[in-house]
């Protein structure tokens, strides 16, 4: 149909649409002819405001429309003249005049356009200012970043290098984290506005330029900040800055370092965010955009304090973590001996190194018939109250071997009071930070006699002990492992022994990793030739771990067997008449005047054997036995075959006996009694005085 002029209806609809498109449309249009020379403009769109179409038409694109990177923009708009397919949603840059020269980014569609015989007649061009989109976009991608890699770990120092990583490139050219040198150490950080001298240390910085790029200082230096900058006063008023850089500026030449690296850089923006927290102050982070075309705005200055705020909280709970670990770490230093004792059987050293969170405790224990008892544990928690619980469970122990008990009762009796220290936390209020914190403890405690050359152990789901033999064997002693201490099902604890030759190697590792890594045929252990001290090897040993054993929790405790001198034991059976007494006194007489003990030491051992003989012909059974050992100090043993225990008696004036065992008592150092399947041994121990 036509209309009274003889035009087609759709003829004068398809060209009224193309003039509103090209008039009056938002979208940017633009048609090139196969030259990419400019056919016709849309001169609504902004950009484009203040142009005529004249000054545009027949000119080169994409050099009419200032357009960066314009060879690369060509070559992919000759693409689609010679293949057809269409180039949709690229993101272009361009400077154009109306705004003053400042970068916009700009999404371009690119079709080929084609008459009916399928003759290539140029480009359709659809172009849509997505600046603002692309911002926003940058921006929230920049604080997606930093929420999901800033505070990962518990250090400041990382947390600060993972917040540079998480903003370099996508937000700054340049980052720098700047920390108060007390929240570093885990001090309380100080409260704005910032002192004068306070100091600081640079913790981290990022450059998309390179690490080699220069810097006014290094990471890891320590000063005060000078003033007034824009880095001084961001720290007084806690309110962060934009800041338009060049030459000119008056502060620069407060901060001559930094006015160089500025420089240096060719930054032309700064973006100044102060790290506080609830009116304290804990750092500062500078931005600076050298590549990146555009100043910071209001908008990226609302980014920049989403990102610090979230950032300033990660630092100080890592500055909390630090400052609970650094005094936990310093109890159980002072707590724990530094080295365990050795003795003339046993040498043996250990390390304790918390580095995940937890705590754990080695230790010696000297007992009495020159055996030696072995203790190694690991607390579950982390703080000051697994420390304290090391030092609670260590306690218990000590008092519980100088009981003489069998390691399975000993773990018995130590479990009951790991039940009590969790039935007690169970207690506390819901709103006690140590409500929901796990109770309970890994131990294994063994127990080794030199004179028999035998170890005997209990675990408390500690890993197995690991045994390398002299000829380089390795065995494992595979105790029962039993329940972790803190359990409330009463399961029974088991022990085993085990024979260790002279010169073998016993290990108490503390994780089941690191028990593998000692049993592995290129352990350090395995290695030893004899000639190394035990604390050389545990170097040794720390050294050869992976590093995610080595950088975790280490707790071990070695020990390597030595002989006890013969000449320094001496046995005598006596009969089961009133002339043991007698023969015993006689026998203690003679042995220590061989073995050259002074004599108020001699005499106070012959009266106490007199009087342990007399105990055992009264109160004990056959077979009767006297053991006088010589090591650190003189011990006196009397055996018999019976299991009654001796009691100390406090005899009144006009009793006429029941003073034995307390007149050993007063001469001795220190005095028991040890139960075995054939009866029981009452000791005593006699400190030596000087010849």
């Amino acid at each position: 149909m036509a209309d009274g002029t003889g035009v087609p209806a759709a003829f004068d609809t398809g060209m009224a649409i193309l003039d509103a498109l090209f008039t009056r449309s938002p979208i940017g249009l633009i048609v090139l002819d196969t030259e990419l020379r400019v056919l016709r403009v849309n001169t609504a769109t902004p950009p484009m405001q203040g142009l005529r179409e004249a000054d545009l038409v027949g000119r080169p694109f994409p050099r009419s429309h200032h357009v960066a990177e314009p060879e690369k923009i060509e070559a992919l708009l000759r693409g689609v003249l010679d293949d057809g397919v269409p180039l949709r949603d690229r993101i272009v840059r361009a400077s154009p005049p109306v705004y003053h020269g400042r970068e916009r980014q700009y999404e371009v569609s690119v079709f080929r356009l084609e008459a009916p015989v399928g003759t290539v007649l140029g480009l359709a061009l659809t172009v849509v200012d997505v600046t603002d989109r692309e911002k926003a976009r940058v921006r929230l991608a920049a604080l997606d970043a930093v929420r999901q890699r800033v505070g990962r770990t518990l250090d400041v120092a990382s947390t600060c290098q993972e917040l540079v990583d998480a903003v370099v490139p996508a937000f700054a050219d340049v980052a720098v984290v700047e920390v108060v040198d007390a929240v570093i150490r885990g001090d309380d950080p100080p409260l704005a506005p910032l002192p004068r001298d306070a100091r600081l240390r640079r913790a981290a910085f990022r450059s998309s330029a390179g690490e080699g790029r220069s810097q006014a200082h290094p990471v890891g230096d320590v000063r005060a900040l000078p003033g007034p900058t824009p880095y001084s006063q961001a720290l007084t008023d806690l309110r962060s800055r934009a800041v338009r850089l060049h030459s000119g500026l008056p502060w620069l030449a407060a901060d001559p370092p930094r006015a160089r690296a500025i420089r240096e850089s060719g930054a032309h923006s700064l973006l100044v965010v102060p790290l506080d927290l609830r009116g304290t102050v804990l750092g500062l982070v500078s931005l600076y955009r050298s590549r990146t075309a555009g100043a910071y705005d209001e908008a990226d200055i609302e980014l920049a304090r989403d990102v610090a705020g979230h950032t300033a909280l990660c630092i100080d709970n890592a500055r909390r973590y630090t400052r609970d670990h650094t005094v936990a770490a310093t109890v159980l230093r002072h707590m724990l001996p530094l080295h365990p004792a050795c003795h003339t059987a046993l040498e043996a050293d250990g390390i304790a190194r918390t580095g995940g969170g937890g705590s754990g405790w080695f230790d010696t224990i000297a007992l009495s018939g020159a055996r030696t008892a072995l203790v190694a544990g690991t607390v579950w928690g982390e703080g000051l109250a697994a420390t304290a619980t090391v030092g609670q469970l260590r306690t218990v122990v000590h008092s519980l071997a100088a009981l003489d008990l069998d390691p399975e009762e000993l773990l018995a009796r130590l479990n009951d009071t790991a039940t009590l220290l969790a039935a007690e936390r169970a207690d506390l209020p819901p709103t006690n930070p140590l409500y929901r914190e796990p109770a309970g403890a890994h131990c294994v405690y063994a127990v080794y006699d030199p004179l028999t050359r035998t170890c005997t152990a209990a675990r408390a789901g500690y890993p197995a002990p690991v045994i390398v033999r002299p000829d380089g064997t390795v065995d494992r002693l595979e105790t029962p492992a039993g329940p972790a201490l803190g359990n409330t099902d009463r399961a029974p604890f088991a022990a085993d022994s085990i024979p260790l030759p002279l010169g073998s190697m016993i290990a108490f590792p503390g994780t089941p990793a690191l028990a593998a890594c000692l049993a592995a045929t290129e352990s350090p252990l395995q290695k030893e030739d004899g000639h190394h001290s035990v604390h050389d090897l545990c170097d040794d040993v720390l050294y050869s771990l992976p590093p995610g054993i080595q950088n975790g929790d280490v707790v071990l405790l070695l020990a390597r067997t030595r002989g006890f001198p013969p000449d320094r034991v001496a046995t005598r059976q006596l009969d089961d008449t009133p002339a043991a007494v007698a023969m015993a006194r006689e026998y203690t007489r003679d042995t220590l005047a061989e073995w050259s003990v002074a004599e108020e030491t001699a005499l106070n051992a012959e009266l106490i054997v007199s009087e342990l003989a007399t105990n055992a012909l009264r109160y004990g059974g056959p077979p009767l036995e006297l053991r006088l050992i010589l090591d650190r100090g003189l011990t006196c043993e009397m055996s018999d075959g019976r299991d009654t225990a001796p009691h100390l008696r406090h005899a009144r004036t006009t009793d006429e006996g029941g003073r034995g065992l307390f007149i050993v008592a007063q001469l001795s150092q220190a005095w028991g009694t040890r139960y075995s399947p054939d009866g029981k041994t009452v000791w005593t121990e006699l400190a030596l005085s000087p010849a």
